[in-house]
């Protein structure tokens, strides 16, 4: 169950990517001229989401994978060519929309569902792989942990993820951004250090059949993230309800 703190962020996060920052995102998820600064950003996620899906296997045929905020949906389509049945969801209508607009015809046997809401609705049923590319880099250490407990009760086989790495530049530029008026402030990205959320991973009964496997992060520029990816070791708890 998603706690009080949880949902507040994604509040906060539903009005800033429908609302305040929409127009740079679609800018800065498409092929538009962008400043440099930008595309220290554009690069940094393109590594990224290369890095995620080279976690995933090559042939995804059969297999149901949720983009678990999936903005703009390049990954998703990526995920949808090796012929996954791919959930794509986001809290901003407005970047499904556009996803939806950006959507042309997918090779092979994948397909994509775009969906507007929240990537923790246990309706969306069970998934073989769940990724989630800076969709968790907003929310506090116990947030992310418990949404990754969510995850692992309908994940059957990997679960890769992004945080937002705990160095000296991250926690400055957090501090500095409480400095703005609140009208005008980006929810914030919470720095956390891995070991501490591994700690947190070992105390959640439902992801105990889950291992840590590989980490990678990507520093270009101004963007900073650290990949993390959970294999189940066991299988699944046996659960009814949902769509698979």
């Amino acid at each position: 169950m998603a706690t009080a703190s949880y949902t507040e962020r994604r509040t906060q996060l539903t009005t800033y990517f429908d609302r305040t920052a929409v127009d740079a995102w679609a800018r800065l998820t498409s092929d538009a001229p962008v400043s440099k600064i930008r595309a220290t950003v554009r690069a940094g996620r393109d590594a990224m989401r290369a890095n995620l899906l080279s976690w995933l296997p090559e042939d995804l045929s059969g297999r149901r994978v949720l983009d678990a905020g999936c903005g703009t949906g390049a990954l998703s389509i990526e995920a949808a060519r090796r012929g996954a049945e791919v959930v794509a969801i986001d809290v901003s209508p407005t970047l499904i929309g556009l996803a939806r607009e950006r959507l042309g015809a997918v090779p092979g046997g994948g397909r994509i569902d775009f969906r507007v809401g929240d990537m923790l609705d246990p309706w969306l049923g069970r998934f073989d792989h769940v990724v989630a590319m800076d969709s968790l880099i907003h929310y506090n250490g116990p947030d992310i942990a418990r949404a990754l407990a969510e995850l692992g009760l309908r994940t059957d086989r990997s679960i890769v993820f992004t945080v937002a790495p705990r160095t000296a530049l991250l926690t400055l530029m957090h501090a500095a951004g409480k400095l703005f008026p609140k009208a005008d402030r980006a929810p914030a990205i919470v720095p956390i250090t891995e070991a501490g959320l591994r700690r947190r991973i070992a105390r959640e009964p439902v992801l105990g059949g889950f291992a840590v496997g590989r980490t990678k992060r990507v520093n270009s520029g101004f963007y900073l993230s650290n990949a993390i990816e959970l294999s189940r070791m066991t299988p699944p708890p046996a659960m009814g309800g949902g769509s698979r």
